[in-house]
Parts: C-alpha cells; structure tokens; sequence
C-alpha cells in the first residue's frame, strides 16, 4: 500500500532505505517511546527490521516521507498491528527533528483512511506512554478516545515496562 497527502509519500521499506531508517530513528527520545524496539538501535536493527518477513499479513507498515522539490526525505513511520479478527492497532514515530509540523497527524489521517475504507477494519486502536501527551494531542486529532485502559509496554531506553493510555477509535 501506498498513499500521498499534501505533504507527505508513505509507502513500504526496502532494504535501501536502512540508512535513512537508521539516521532518522536512532534517538533515545524516539525509541523510547517505541515499546518493543532496541536500544541502542543499531544500522543493523534498520537493515533487519526492513527484510524481515511482514507481521502483520496484509497490513500497512509503512515509511514516511516528506516530498519535495528533491528527493523525499524519511521523517517517520507508521504502521497498522493487528489486534483481534478485525481490528488494528494504530503505531507511528516522527524523526524529532520534525516534531511538531503536523506529520503525525497527516499521515495518520491517510492511514486510518485506509483502515476504514480499504482495509474495512471493525475496529482501531492506539495508545501512548503516560508522558507523552503529544502522542495524545495527535490520536485526539485523528478521532481517537481515551478508553480509559492502562496497558503495560516495554521500553527498551527505560529497560522496563512502561504504562501505556489506551484509545479506540470513534469511526
């Protein structure tokens, strides 16, 4: 799967994208609030993560990058998990270097589109660490409530579990 917003390309990741991968995600600010990946992230972490066989079967993981007048520059990923027969959940990350310029939620907008209308999934979900309420701020845009869950992750940069806010999307 591919989509293009006003800004932004996403599409899947090949193995000649592990070092733009490895530049724009090796950052302990980024990986820690990933629950499940390394630290230190490692230019071999990219390569393997980019040739790994798909978790998700027909599901979207895919690359973000910013189109410009040169060559589209990777500022992030995004990625739906599946979560139950029919439903997802909803996984991104921005470089930090992007923080703030509405990234996230451009290329969440296209990617729960796809869910709905593409992928016809019944339901969505996503969640963020407690102290990260920009992640928050960015599911509230996309249409996404707290439900009220707490749910345990790991983050690697802390070497333990982490309390995630749990939210379902409103579609």
């Amino acid at each position: 799967m591919f989509a293009r917003t006003d800004r932004l390309l996403l599409r899947p990741g090949w193995r000649e994208d592990a070092p733009a991968l490895y530049e724009a995600i090796a950052d302990a600010a980024i990986i820690d609030k990933l629950p499940g990946a390394p630290w230190p992230f490692r230019p071999e972490d990219a390569e393997a993560w980019l040739t790994r066989a798909p978790e998700n079967g027909k599901l979207p993981e895919l690359l973000i990058y910013v189109r410009t007048l040169g060559r589209p520059r990777l500022v992030g990923g995004i990625a739906l998990r599946r979560h139950g027969v029919d439903g997802a959940e909803l996984d991104y990350w921005i470089a930090r270097s992007c923080w703030g310029l509405g990234f996230a939620t451009e290329a969440g907008r296209a990617v729960v589109a796809m869910a709905r209308d593409g992928l016809r999934l019944r339901t969505l979900r996503s969640g963020h660490f407690t102290d990260n309420p920009a992640s928050g701020r960015v599911l509230a845009k996309l249409g996404f409530t707290p439900t009220g869950e707490i749910e345990k992750r790991f983050s690697a940069v802390r070497g333990q579990d982490v309390d995630c806010v749990m939210y379902a999307h409103a579609a």
